[in-house]
């Protein structure tokens, strides 16, 4: 099921959050809304799902407009951060709640009941209570519910927010995987770029009630329009030098790097740039040497990551195989992938 956002707005009161959005989400896509809070990522899921009404603009599932439909008419399933499951009822009740609710018989309502939990790995569970469940079975309990309906499309508003590192990892690809089997058109809503990279089709990441940039994850990582969508995405994440042009090379204003770009040809001398370095362009295999002092060092298993303060204060990091021979307090003299360098301009968009 396409969902389309025509030129969405919503405001509350005199507080404009969104204003003429325009979004694409293709039948079968996971697309995640990225951005950090306030940005208007969960105002959008919101209207999509029914809860708010667009100020103006229009909402099409397919070629249906819904706009003005409330949220059971839209078929939708949703999944919050809080789970919001009932704690008188068993896991059973509680999944096939939106099934009661429409009548339907209970033999039929038992039969969805575990095809679906078998989907999410739950089968074993339903005669329990939500308290006597670990967060990620909640969670599992929250996903069948949503998807017990058969709905047209599936949103999620920080679905992982509460779960630890170890299970967020678990539930990413079980959310992925359940997505996939179904077929169904899916909006993840996060501020975890490591989510949204993992999980999603595409990207779409927000800023003040606009998207800045939609595009896949390696897509987006490799070719960031802005500084913004630069620094969101990566981790640990991407360092900025800030110089100037001098002679179609990329300068810091104490002298002590020179970098020779093609994008600068043609850039006045004294322009004020901004230049971006991922972790892993700086250290070994570059081709401009660049010397530092190590200033904190963090042991990460095969890998070890590293601040190195340049001359004029100026940081960089540094991800590399783990290695013994360096320590805070070493000067270094490492390298940088000028290929790999980003350079932005003074309103942070990319030159």
């Amino acid at each position: 099921m396409r969902i389309l956002l025509d030129k969405f707005s919503k405001s509350f009161g005199a507080t404009k959050v969104i204003e003429d959005m325009d979004l694409n989400v293709g039948s079968g896509e996971m697309l995640a809304l990225l951005g950090p809070s306030g940005c208007g990522k969960s105002t959008t899921l919101f209207a999509i799902c029914g809860i708010h009404r667009p100020t103006s603009g229009r909402i099409l599932f397919g070629n249906r407009d819904v706009t003005s439909l409330s949220s059971q008419e839209r078929n939708v399933g949703v999944v919050f951060q809080s789970y919001a499951l009932y704690p008188h009822m068993t896991v059973a009740e509680n999944i096939g709640f939106p099934l009661t609710v429409r009548r339907m018989t209970a033999a039929e309502i038992n039969k969805r009941v575990a095809e679906i939990a078998a989907l999410v790995h739950i089968d074993n569970l339903l005669d329990r209570k939500p308290s006597q469940l670990s967060g990620g079975q909640q969670q599992r309990v929250a996903l069948a519910r949503a998807l017990i309906r058969r709905p047209d499309v599936l949103l999620l508003d920080e679905p992982l927010a509460n779960l630890d590192a170890k299970l967020r990892l678990e539930m990413r690809s079980e959310i992925r995987r359940l997505q996939k089997e179904t077929g169904i058109t899916a909006i993840l809503v996060t501020h975890d770029q490591v989510e949204a990279m993992s999980m999603c089709d595409r990207i779409a990441i927000m800023k003040a009630g606009e998207i800045v940039q939609i595009a896949t994850p390696s897509e987006m990582y490799n070719d960031p329009r802005t500084a913004f969508v630069a620094g969101f995405l990566g981790n640990p994440p991407i360092s900025f030098l800030t110089g100037r042009a001098k002679q179609g090379a990329f300068a810091l204003d104490d002298g002590g790097l020179k970098l020779p770009l093609a994008a600068l040809s043609g850039i006045p001398d004294g322009t004020a740039l901004t230049l971006g370095i991922r972790p892993e362009h700086f250290g070994i295999g570059g081709d401009v040497p660049v010397e530092g002092k190590v200033t904190f060092a963090e042991t990460q298993g095969r890998e070890n990551l590293y601040d190195v303060v340049l001359p004029d204060g100026s940081a960089l990091r540094s991800i590399q195989p783990a290695r013994s021979d360096v320590k805070p307090g070493d000067s270094v003299r490492w390298s940088l992938d000028s290929k790999a360098a980003l350079v932005f301009g003074e309103d942070g968009r990319r030159l």
